[in-house]
């Protein structure tokens, strides 16, 4: 789905209040409006753009789900019939003379040219016989996002997700969650989103997944990241130490001599398996050097002996 930077398109800001976000589009509409064109496609289609964003930034509601879900979230949710519906533009164009009832009506300009005037509905293919000759309108997109755990991420699970449906029912559907779906992952349940408000197919249902934090492991991307604590002369002279992993395993992990404080060992492949296969992430074993908060008489005559042999 194309990425729209509605803010970008009409020049202003982020921060832009109403009334400089009018005023933008109305010196745009002004210098694209197909009226002005001499039959320039390319400034009809920056027309169509820029009263799409008007459209969705001069509503105060549409704004604030544009800024909070982003172009894709929000396009999930607004067809382009949603996005134009309530909009002033075509008052605005009125007050330039455009005025009118649909989208290339025929009407005719002085000079006998073809007189563009605004109808969204006829503008992007909805309503009237041009609706006939498209294909229906798809319903909305709905998006659920589940709780998922490491382990449920690691080995696959089926889940049962009760939400309410669009006719305002509870409707329960298992879902079989497949390995490798980390935070926001997502799987599509066609046809299970809202319905079309004219006889088209219905939307699609998007489960979009969030690993929950683990006691144990840390997880980035596909790599696992577990600590483990190992004392001062493990360190200096090495040693063997188990390790979990997040599919209920204990592996073998060897501590090399002169190992400092932090230092991160990796277990190739013992992450999480990629969603769409192709192997896995790995396992990282960051190790802590424990260091002694008091020594007694005879450790701190040992650790001075080290010192006299100068290490």
């Amino acid at each position: 789905m194309a990425q729209k930077d509605y803010y970008k398109i009409l020049g202003v800001g982020k921060d832009a209040s109403s009334g400089e976000i009018k005023k933008a589009y109305r010196k745009l509409a002004l210098k694209y409006h197909p009226d002005h064109a001499s039959g320039d496609k390319a400034k009809e289609e920056k027309f169509k753009e820029i009263s799409e964003a008007y459209a969705v930034l001069s509503d105060t509601e549409k704004r604030k789900k544009y800024d909070t879900y982003g172009s894709e979230g929000f396009q999930q949710q607004y067809s382009q019939e949603d996005i134009f519906r309530g909009s002033n533009i075509e008052d605005i164009l009125k007050e330039f003379g455009f005025g009118g009832a649909s989208f290339f009506s025929g009407g005719r300009k002085a000079g006998g040219g073809k007189r563009f005037s605004f109808n969204p509905e006829s503008m992007f293919g909805f309503g009237g016989a041009q609706q006939q000759q498209s294909a229906p309108v798809k319903g909305s997109d709905m998006e659920y996002e589940i709780g998922l755990t490491l382990s449920e991420i690691a080995t696959g699970t089926s889940k049962s997700l009760s939400f309410q449906n669009p006719s305002g029912g509870t409707e329960t559907i298992t879902v079989k969650i497949p390995k490798g779906m980390i935070t926001g992952k997502k799987l599509r349940l066609s046809g299970r989103g809202q319905p079309s408000p004219y006889g088209g197919p219905a939307g699609d249902l998007y489960i979009k997944s969030k690993v929950m934090p683990d006691p144990v492991f840390r997880l980035k991307d596909y790599d696992v990241y577990i600590t483990r604590e190992i004392k001062l002369t493990d360190a200096l002279l090495g040693t063997q130490i188990s390790v979990p992993t997040i599919d209920g395993k204990q592996l073998n992990l060897k501590i090399p001599p002169g190992t400092k404080h932090k230092n991160k060992l990796r277990l190739t492949g013992n992450g999480i398996p990629h969603m769409k296969g192709g192997g896995s992430g790995d396992m990282y074993v960051e190790v802590l050097v424990a260091m002694p908060k008091k020594l007694n008489k005879k450790q701190k005559a040992l650790v001075e002996n080290l010192v006299a042999e100068g290490l």
